[in-house]
């Protein structure tokens, strides 16, 4: 077998809108899902006891389910029940973009809260007495002393969150959304060349994820250096 990557050239602005759903899919999810993250992991650490539950039963079983399930489940399943719900004859359409967006949020969201709580409990509790001695509020606490310390320690854990998702964006293309992998397998299925494409798309993301992760390590050294 002999690879010809000449067809790459005039698939490259194909592929390149592939490549840019998947960086902004990857950015609005991991975004979403660190605010939202965020909440539960003090909803987590709340002294509101049904919350607290509410939070963990949601964290369990969105780290216990397979990502692509949850796509395939939000999909196929949630337009029915807003059909039943909202009484229409019909399932409204969801879309594909949308769903990937909302499922990725949901799930990350679940990752990013276990992240932010080891964050949040690695903050010694003097400083907490010690804000509420001068005066704050527990919101201004977590807003003003303990979220930013928690942001900054965990930054490195949160960033390598951020490059996984950025490969299981890949995952869209089980409901046809064309992300990068997706773009690229239906070029290499119009012009035979699946070899060539696959191994250009590895390629790519080969050097983006280890570049990032080399990124990451140096700044985690940064971070240990500042402690």
């Amino acid at each position: 077998m002999q690879l010809d990557f000449g067809s790459l050239s005039g698939a490259l602005p194909y592929l390149w809108k592939g490549f840019r759903y998947t960086v902004e899919l990857t950015t609005i999810s991991a975004a979403g899902g660190l605010f939202f993250g965020t909440l539960l992991a003090l909803a987590r650490l709340s002294s509101i006891k049904p919350l607290a539950l509410a939070a963990s039963a949601y964290v369990n079983l969105m780290r216990s389910v397979p990502l692509v399930l949850v796509i395939f489940w939000f999909f196929f399943l949630v337009p029915f029940a807003l059909q039943w719900a909202l009484g229409t004859e019909r399932p409204p359409l969801v879309g594909a973009e949308r769903t990937a967006i909302i499922t990725f949020i949901m799930f990350e969201a679940a990752y990013f809260c276990e992240i932010m709580r080891a964050g949040i409990q690695s903050i010694p509790r003097g400083q907490v007495y010690a804000a509420s001695a001068l005066g704050l509020t527990y919101g201004q606490s977590m807003a003003h002393v303990v979220l930013p310390q928690a942001f900054r320690n965990m930054l490195p854990v949160l960033l390598t969150q951020t490059i996984i998702l950025f490969q299981d964006t890949s995952l869209v293309y089980v409901i046809s959304a064309t992300d990068f992998v997706g773009a690229a397998s239906k070029i290499a299925q119009r012009d035979s060349r699946l070899v060539e494409m696959y191994l250009f798309v590895a390629f790519v993301y080969f050097v983006l994820c280890y570049a990032l992760s080399y990124a990451v390590k140096r700044l985690q050294l940064k971070i240990a250096i500042i402690r």
